[in-house]
């Protein structure tokens, strides 16, 4: 992927197409000191695989009674030496919640203002299969027809759009850690090595390690598939090697501040802890924790229902998280990072009798960092909707998890709408989500302004000295705006799936050219602009 080589910013434009950084660097180059400075931002994915119960670890205070009747024996206590913990007693009675007594991490962050809750989030259509959950979730999907089969994540999505002038950098836009399986979430549409799982490595020694593999390469590249398919592997090789020598560059240079617990989440935050202090630029995180899939012996016994595997697993969870952000805090960094929890469903609200729960639906998310606003979003979920009659289902979707992703690229990372409408959108009701957003969730002091937000909008004069072909007023529901450095011939659209849709033929051959979209369905495209230098590729998105 070509940087541009030349911007043109004039009193006349507004926010370009630029590399995020590119356009804060440029407002305030120009006096316009509004817009923050997010070359630095991260954001860090906490996956809690198995699917967390939520009614456990957020228990509904104003309901305690219809909890206790439907968990007669893996109710947590409301008084005593190891009851609930009240996240927050200023809150109305009704939405007061009990945190599980494991998660003191949780309440000391939350009392620092380093965390927010966010009540009832789930997606359209819940599937309770732990694997497809997991993809849509991973993905940006639900279980509507029209939203189930995304074959690219949004994080891959997200990062091909909006830090396209870093996929040729020398560090990896997303890291993984925690499993040994590559997440289907940085899979993008057109760029696949956008992350780098480092499950299982040394970071100190991962340069080493992966510099000694293979042998020397060919001298020879035969002109040919098979020479094609030797010079795939060879510039992946290249790339991993320069990947491997940054991120030991990097480890080896951070520090951690704060002792961590010595288990598997934990050694997860405090190898990111270390990359993110030794300067490695990686935009998007991704760690793991599993075993949440408590169907039984969810509790240890009915006299001790704070103890067990629930408890242990989220005693893990809150000491990590918390150790991460005090190390965050501590070095200066933590207006840098934002940890999201997430988990693929819920639990049942009725127990099952075997001290466990069943597959779900809904569940709470948490978000930490300075840059969040402390509080909770949304109410307590309705515990009278559990019924034998849907089988003891919470259904009532507060959040869509789609929502608060969005509302974290946009507001805190300053993505602009074309950027989430390609990263996530409902097919089902034709709608985006950055019109959606979660209020308060982001602090004033670290909101984006609408003014800064980064988009796919350029206008004619913006445009770069080789022969890359610029699309602007991108997404657009009448027309769309093609600019080449070269006599542009044709246009030519098909689905995001190959199928031809239309040609467009310029009969002037000018460099510009503008071709009506306004008959398409909503959706994405692909475009063939040919040229009198060759045949490119570009991306375009409808909306209404």
């Amino acid at each position: 992927m070509k940087r541009r080589s030349f911007i043109k910013l004039s009193a006349t434009t507004s926010v370009l197409s630029l590399l995020p950084t590119e356009v804060f660097a440029l407002f305030q180059s120009a006096g316009m000191s509004t817009c923050p400075d997010i070359s630095g931002k991260k954001i860090v994915l906490i996956q809690l695989s198995g699917a967390n119960d939520g009614i456990n670890t957020v228990v509904p205070l104003n309901q305690y009674d219809t909890y206790a009747a439907l968990r007669p024996t893996i109710k947590l206590d409301n008084t005593g030496a190891n009851s609930v913990i009240n996240l927050d007693t200023t809150l109305a009675l009704e939405n007061q919640v009990g945190l599980h007594p494991a998660l003191v991490g949780f309440k000391s962050l939350y009392d620092s203002g380093f965390m927010r809750l966010i009540q009832g989030v789930g997606y359209p259509n819940q599937d309770k299969s732990h694997f497809k959950s997991t993809d849509l979730w991973l993905t940006g999907g639900d279980g509507t027809p029209a939203n189930n089969a995304f074959q690219s994540g949004w994080m891959g999505r997200f990062l091909e759009h909006y830090y396209a002038d870093f996929l040729s950098a020398n560090f990896p836009l997303g890291i993984q850690l925690g499993s040994s399986e590559n997440s289907l979430g940085f899979h993008g549409e057109t760029e696949h090595g956008m992350s780098l799982n480092i499950n299982g490595q040394d970071p100190s020694g991962f340069y080493s390690i992966v510099n000694g593999l293979g042998g020397p390469a060919p001298s020879v590249i035969p002109d040919s598939e098979y020479g094609d398919l030797i010079q795939y592997i060879l510039n992946n090789d290249t790339s991993t090697n320069t990947y491997a020598q940054t991120i030991s560059t990097a480890f080896n240079s951070g520090t951690n501040t704060v002792t961590y617990a010595n288990n598997g989440l934990s050694n997860q935050l405090k190898t990111v802890a270390k990359f993110i202090s030794g300067g490695l630029q990686t935009k998007v995180y991704l760690v793991k924790i599993g075993g949440f899939d408590t169907h039984n012996q969810q509790v240890a016994d009915t006299a001790t229902p704070h103890l067990g595997k629930h408890a242990d697993l989220l005693s893990e969870l809150s000491g990590a998280i918390s150790s991460f952000i005090n190390d965050m805090n501590n070095q200066g960094l933590n207006n840098d990072i934002l940890a999201v929890t997430f988990s693929e469903f819920g639990r049942k609200a009725g127990e099952n009798g075997g001290l466990g729960t069943d597959h779900g639906e809904i569940a709470p998310m948490f978000v930490f960092g300075s840059a969040v606003s402390p509080g909770v979003s949304g109410t307590n979920i309705n515990l009278s909707e559990a019924t034998s009659e849907n089988n003891y289902q919470v259904q009532t979707i507060q959040h869509d998890y789609r929502r608060v992703f969005s509302t974290i690229l946009q507001d805190w990372l300053g993505a602009g709408n074309s950027v989430l409408d390609l990263t996530f959108y409902d097919y089902t009701q034709a709608t985006g989500f950055s019109g959606n957003k979660i209020d308060a969730l982001i602090n004033a002091q670290n909101l984006i302004p609408i003014s800064c937000y980064s988009d796919a909008v350029l206008t004619a004069n913006e445009f770069n000295t080789n022969n890359d072909i610029i699309v602007y007023s991108n997404p657009k529901s009448e027309t769309i705006s093609v600019h080449s450095m070269d006599a542009i011939f044709s246009i030519t659209v098909y689905t995001i799936d190959g199928k031809f849709v239309k040609k467009f033929t310029n009969p002037l051959t000018t460099n510009d050219y503008t071709i009506a979209v306004n008959q398409l369905s909503i959706g994405l495209y692909n475009l063939i602009v040919s040229t009198s230098q060759g045949n490119y590729p570009k991306k375009i998105f409808i909306r209404r």
